[in-house]
């Protein structure tokens, strides 16, 4: 990145899914800051508390994270970069414990659900809801529950002194999620190749208004990675569009592209240009 790193804020505990990202994009040596909550990291990178947020923003098997959609526009924090991490859900234990003595195992609900053939194979388990993934790690460690598990990363269990019984015990291994990185200032990729910009808008409720919104791309071989429309607060059965295509901002073709759209949309606005991500 164009200027260092050396804070980067997540939701959840040390160890989550969001933990990992940071590690995988920035390095051991950035600070991982968790917060409890999804805004108060947009609060706490808006009021320079930190140097740069990983949010989560795309799941392969559930889809968007709404939520964070709304956040990108309300705090304006341009994204800079992204990344994908493979989720692999660990059955863990904290030294000690063995397989046969366990008979509740806690989690987030969304992976206790992703683990459900483990679950079915082992009726003797029971499914027990947490806030968090490596929260249900820290929380083994701190309380010693007894005959009790959890269910969450690689890096909870080694930064948790845990032990992991059973690796990979999710259902579909090719879960995926996709991880944008925040900063307070725009920084753009220096070079046009891969670079990926994200968008929203929106466009008056007339018939044809979306296809003409949406030519201002196909006119110019610019090649659409995802729209995806989402109500817009205050104003009911109304929609932006939150759009990602391959390009740069100072391309030619793009700079048209977007003049374009400008003049069709009643909101416009570019939430970042940045290099895209690899397939992990």
């Amino acid at each position: 990145m164009p200027s260092r790193i050396r804070t980067a804020g997540f939701q959840g505990e040390l160890g989550a899914f969001s933990h990992m990202a940071i590690r995988q994009m920035l390095g051991p040596g950035v600070k991982a800051t968790p917060f409890p909550v999804f805004e108060q990291v947009f609060k706490a990178l808006a009021a320079g508390k930190i140097d740069a947020a990983m949010i989560p923003v795309e799941n392969t098997l559930h889809g968007s994270v709404h939520e964070n959609y709304d956040h990108l526009l309300k705090y304006g924090l341009p994204i800079v970069g992204e990344t994908t991490v493979r989720i692999v859900h660990n059955l863990i234990v904290t030294p000690g414990t063995k397989f046969t003595a366990i008979k509740k195992v806690f989690s987030h609900p969304v992976a206790l659900n992703q683990c459900l053939n483990f679950f079915a194979a082992h009726p003797e388990f029971e499914k027990t809801t947490f806030y968090d993934t490596a929260g249900s790690i820290k929380m083994l460690l701190e309380s010693r529950p007894a005959a009790s598990a959890g269910i969450a990363s690689a890096l909870a269990a080694e930064l948790y002194g845990c032990r992991i019984l059973k690796r990979g015990i999710e259902d579909d291994h090719r879960n995926f999620t996709r991880f944008v990185l925040l900063r307070q200032k725009v920084e753009q990729p220096k070079s046009h190749e891969g670079a990926k910009v994200s968008l929203v808008f929106t466009t008056r409720n007339v018939p044809g208004s979306l296809f003409r919104a949406l030519s201002a791309f196909a006119l110019r071989d610019i090649s659409l990675l995802k729209i995806e429309s989402r109500p817009l607060r205050g104003k009911p059965w109304e929609y932006l569009f939150y759009l990602d295509f391959l390009g740069h901002v100072d391309e030619p073709r793009v700079r048209k592209a977007l003049g374009h759209l400008q003049e069709l949309a009643d909101v416009y606005k570019v939430l970042g240009c940045y290099p895209r991500g690899a397939a992990q």
